[in-house]
């Protein structure tokens, strides 16, 4: 493939990754910031109690002016949202074109529109879907934050570990292809993904303090639902999106009549005229 085209992929994929976000940022404002909204309205209640013991336990003291919030709520939740989805949305745009522009041809016969559904896909599945199965998220303000980095390093090394192993199932996928067949050799390597991730999060440590046991069972499935459709909109909506924009840019050049181009067509019925 062409660097010219390789290049064009990755302006479209960048821009479906935009449109993909917008779409999941309205997702996001409209069912998830009402949970996050509680959750935190629920751990400040919580902390409450604790700050008014504390207080009444201390001396009293001369007051002060409290400390200025840098950022709002308001403002993480409408500028703040729409930012970090927007340029996750690009950033996982273009990563996608650069797989999708690897992967045509690769793997099977496949048109374009079915090759970026099937990379939109498979990267939900490795980057977001089976990481989530093992760490899924938990809303703001919610847990030990003594422990929020130790969280935060298990859930990126299994998202590396998901992705890795998925590399390797499909080079493993395509070496036994020819014996196998395509069938069989499919079914072989994601059975063999399947396999390992289930070791993974059998061995990997669990999240045990993420979430206080008092917090609200429906209020935390409420966001993780919430969150889990916010990644299934944006990996849907940019693999239809991609695809129809992917398919358009490679259309061959000989879609006409050969010696016929756009402009020769619209001068035929001149020519007849005169």
């Amino acid at each position: 493939m062409q660097s010219s085209t390789v290049r064009t992929l990755l302006v479209r994929g960048m821009i479906a990754g935009v449109v993909a976000g917008l779409l999941a940022f309205a997702l996001a404002y409209v069912v998830g910031e009402p949970s996050i909204e509680d959750s935190i309205a629920l751990e400040e209640a919580a902390s409450a109690p604790a700050h008014e013991h504390d207080g009444a336990a201390a001396e009293p003291a001369a007051p002060a002016e409290e400390e200025e919030e840098l950022v709002t709520r308001p403002v993480q939740s409408t500028f703040g949202l729409a930012t970090g989805v927007l340029v996750y949305g690009v950033a996982l745009g273009g990563i996608a074109s650069l797989a999708f522009a690897v992967c045509l041809g690769r793997v099977g016969r496949l048109r374009p529109r079915a090759t970026a559904a099937l990379v939109a896909g498979a990267a939900f599945t490795t980057v977001y879907l089976v990481p989530f199965l093992k760490y899924p998220a938990t809303p703001p303000a919610v847990g030990n934050p003594d422990t929020i980095g130790k969280r935060t390093t298990l859930f990126f090394l299994m998202i590396v570990l998901s992705v890795l192993v998925a590399v390797i199932a499909v080079i493993a996928g395509r070496r036994l292809a020819p014996t196998l067949g395509n069938w069989n050799a499919t079914v072989a390597a994601g059975g063999g993904y399947v396999v390992v991730m289930a070791l993974a999060c059998l061995l990997l440590p669990a999240n045990t303090d993420a979430v206080r046991e008092t917090f609200p069972a429906a209020l935390l499935w409420e966001f993780r639902l919430a969150s889990l459709g916010v990644q299934a909109l944006l990996w849907t909506a940019f693999g239809l999106i991609f695809g129809a924009l992917a398919e358009r840019a490679l259309r061959p050049a000989d879609a006409h009549p050969a010696g016929q181009g756009p402009e020769a067509v619209t001068s035929t019925p001149a020519a007849h005229a005169g």
